[in-house]
């Protein structure tokens, strides 16, 4: 019996050790190494290594809080985010009750290329999983890669140093996906299911079952009358807004392909379809255009209720994205500029300035937050470096190098860790990522 109970305490002594370990990690990795320093020596931690990077602290969390349900329907929530993501990484962007607020996230400059990617032509799509465990890549050579985030990581980890569990797991490309004529443009993966939605230049959207390993075929087809372009699902996964070369965006039941268009035709856009993104609640969901406009849609009636003309100037509008508690809209034109929208005012609160200084852009690109929204980020097509902004106060952040030998047709960032993939015609797609801080 005693020595039942001294294995008891040493295996609970461990564990407590391994907790205050992801801990310091953590807070290391969040750029916080004063109180990393402090809580090692507190513990009496300070010469245990740090663990590598992984998710096992945000796992233990999770699966804390599900043994807590009193305590889990309390905490404030914002949409689109369980309690365990709201902890970790905030609130995001609120400019009615923030005034000076430290960023707590690294700059985007910090991040390092951990993995890097090639298809057999120009690489021009991809997606996070809403979780962040996978990415997906599409080519203009009509394949579809998708990888596991953590064997990336494995791969790239120091000599000597592996993700806990990701040893031998083998290569991070876990599918290769063939089921389009032409080029794939765009990527989303299925907010609850197992499922990688693509769309195509072949006038195709198709569905994938990537949970299967011997998965090379889509299970579902829908065929559109034009080339596809952007797409984002429904917060619940049952219906997919898509845009197209056509001016008019289409709605599609993700169950049973059936298409909803708008029935006021003057409430449509005037040219292609640039970018479309639902808000987190499915309140909205908006859209961009080469006309240079951006459009407002009820996310039930499916009808425009607000049109931002000449957003940018006259110029055609590339991306928006809704900021996670859905009060702002992030938009990015051929204009090189980027620009956060109050939607509840319909006015312009902020222009992130200073990337494209060398004239007018060729190629659309994107604008996007990082997983806390304290950072705005937008590739320089010129001179293939990240530009990023401070997203209250638009200071200027150190330009990240980003290493492509062509231009950045694609960028998109983890919802939940310091995370982003960039895609480019240089036929590669590069995994960046802010490792814990070692020493």
């Amino acid at each position: 019996m005693k020595e039942t109970e001294n294995a008891q305490d040493n295996n609970l002594l461990k564990q407590k050790e391994l907790l205050y370990r992801l801990m310091i990690s953590q807070l290391e990795y969040d750029g916080q190494t004063a109180l990393a320093a402090q809580l090692a020596v507190a513990v009496q931690a300070a010469a245990d290594p740090p663990c590598p990077p992984s998710d096992r602290l945000l796992h233990i969390c999770t699966i804390g809080l599900q043994h807590e349900p009193d305590r889990r329907h309390s905490l404030p929530l914002m949409p689109g985010l369980n309690p365990v993501q709201e902890i970790l990484i905030g609130p995001g962007l609120d400019l009615e009750f923030e005034t000076d607020i430290e960023c707590s996230a690294p700059e985007p400059a910090q991040y390092e290329t951990a993995y890097v990617t090639s298809h057999k032509g120009n690489c021009r799509a991809g997606a996070f999983s809403m979780d962040g465990q996978l990415v997906a890549t599409g080519s203009v050579d009509a394949s579809i890669k998708i990888l596991d985030v953590d064997r990336m990581l494995a791969k790239s980890c120091p000599d000597g140093i592996e993700s806990s569990g990701t040893e031998g797991q083998g290569h991070p490309v876990i599918r290769t996906l063939y089921d389009h004529l032409e080029e794939v443009t765009c990527l989303e993966f299925h907010p609850r299911e197992p499922i990688l939605v693509s769309g195509s230049r072949d006038f195709t959207i198709k569905m994938f079952d990537y949970a299967k390993a011997s998965v090379k075929k889509a299970f579902k087809t829908i065929t559109d009358a034009d080339q596809i372009r952007c797409m984002s699902f429904h917060p619940t996964g049952d219906y997919l807004v898509v845009g197209t070369n056509h001016s008019v965006i289409r709605l599609y039941d993700a169950n049973t392909a059936q298409c909803f268009v708008c029935s006021v035709p003057k409430h449509q856009h005037q040219a292609t379809i640039t970018s479309v993104k639902y808000s987190a609640n499915a309140k909205y969901f908006g859209s961009s255009s080469r006309d240079g406009s951006i459009k407002l849609w009820d996310g039930v009636s499916n009808r425009c209720i607000n049109t931002f003309e000449k957003a940018h100037d006259g110029a055609e509008v590339c991306s928006v994205l809704f900021t996670r508690n859905g009060k702002y809209l992030l938009s990015s034109g051929k204009d090189s500029s980027v620009k956060l929208w109050e939607l509840s005012t319909s006015r312009l609160l902020i222009s992130y300035t200073g990337a494209g200084t060398t004239g007018k852009q060729e190629h659309r690109a994107q604008a996007v937050f990082n997983h806390t929204e304290d950072f705005v980020m937008f590739p320089d097509e010129a001179t293939t470096s990240l530009c990023a902004w401070n997203s209250r106060n638009a200071s200027r952040c150190q330009l990240l190098s980003l290493g492509h030998n062509g231009p950045v047709r694609l960028i998109v960032h983890s919802p939940h860790t310091a995370a982003f993939l960039t895609c480019s015609d240089d036929f590669r797609a590069r995994f960046w990522y802010k490792r814990l801080v070692t020493h």
